[in-house]
């Protein structure tokens, strides 16, 4: 991994861990898959970091232009999937 997470310096320690987790969370759906409820869960975490969908948007961009993981497409793939593991391409 050579590129950080977006974090952004108004947030408390604990919220900068809930997005850098949550990051990792979409890290693990593309490399080695993940339980669905979990993902959900750290996307349930980060939106309360990070309520607003422009936001959102943003940090997403970001991640992906980093580390070339869509953060969209895998809350999307969760949200429409109805197994347990999520794995991405």
């Amino acid at each position: 991994m050579n590129y950080s997470y977006p974090v952004d310096s108004s947030w408390t320690k604990e919220e900068i861990i809930d997005v850098i987790q949550f990051f990792s969370l979409i890290e693990r759906a593309y490399e080695k898959g993940i339980d669905r409820n979990i993902l959900l869960a750290g996307y349930r975490k980060f939106k309360q970091v990070v309520p607003s969908k422009s936001e959102e948007k943003k940090y997403f961009a970001e991640f992906e232009r980093d580390s070339g993981y869509s953060g969209y497409q895998t809350i999307k793939k969760a949200l429409e999937s109805e197994g347990t593991i999520l794995k991405m391409k």
